[in-house]
């Protein structure tokens, strides 16, 4: 299902993406050495509960996983890469985190992951590794707009992250989101321009650039859910949830847009 919203829930997307980016935000600042991940997690179920929104993973339970995932946020470190399902583990120093975060307000979902390093370490591979998400990421946004098609974006992602010297997979990658956090059309970190889906005013996207620094093969965790590269190689991951307007793009979830 492709859903488009008309005029007025676009109000309510943006509220969703507010919260996420608010949750995201507060969370990476409270992710210090000596973290547990089950405590993120625990702040996570009380931010969402607080603001009076609805978990978009805690009963998801998909083909791909062991559902339900029965937790509020995914929790991916080092060589994990995306789902990762939290547990009790606690956080050192230049552990590389991703913190992936979907919720719904009224009857929108929005959908973000950060990458970041915890700690005072900076190891430059893992430095690089999470710019080029980042990079990747931006580059699929302003490729988005009216009249693109689902290829431009897949494109422009998949030339900066090769361009990085990233092997790209494409089992996972974004998604159309609304009502409901998983929608088509499904948004290939790589692919062909002009190709795909053409890009309407309402249609809301969430954008996905995720890498392995030397691998594009993923193994599963006996969770059921963590994925992990498969030569143990450090990964990121950045997302943002972008609406389609008349006038482009429009990210929905920058922590900028959070009112204090």
């Amino acid at each position: 299902m492709i859903e488009i919203l008309n005029p007025t829930e676009l109000p309510r997307a943006k509220q969703a993406g507010a919260l996420v980016a608010h949750i995201l935000h507060t969370l990476r600042g409270r992710s210090t050495v000596g973290t547990n991940l089950l405590e993120i997690d625990q702040w996570a179920a009380a931010m969402i509960a607080e603001a009076g929104a609805q978990s978009c993973y805690v009963d998801y339970a998909p083909s791909f996983g062991r559902g339900p995932f029965g937790h509020y946020i995914c929790t991916s470190v080092n060589d994990a890469v995306l789902h990762g399902l939290p547990h009790d583990y606690t956080l050192a120093d230049g552990d590389l985190l991703t913190l992936d975060l979907a919720v719904s307000t009224n009857g929108i979902a929005a959908d973000s992951a950060i990458s970041f390093l915890v700690g005072d370490s900076r190891p430059a591979e893992s430095v690089a590794l999470i710019d080029a998400t980042e990079r990747a990421l931006s580059a699929g946004i302003a490729a988005a707009g009216p009249g693109a098609r689902i290829g431009d974006i897949s494109h422009a992602i998949g030339t900066v992250l090769s361009a990085a010297g990233y092997p790209i997979n494409t089992e996972f990658g974004g998604h159309g989101i609304g009502s409901t956090m998983h929608q088509d059309p499904h948004i290939s970190n790589t692919g062909r321009p002009g190709r795909g889906y053409k890009l309407r005013p309402g249609l809301l996207l969430a954008l996905e650039p995720w890498v392995m620094e030397d691998t594009d093969q993923l193994v599963t965790d006996p969770d059921g859910w963590t994925l992990r590269s498969a030569t143990g190689c450090r990964t990121a991951h950045s997302e943002h949830t972008i609406a389609i307007t008349e006038d482009g793009a429009e990210i929905l979830t920058l922590p900028t847009q959070v009112r204090a």
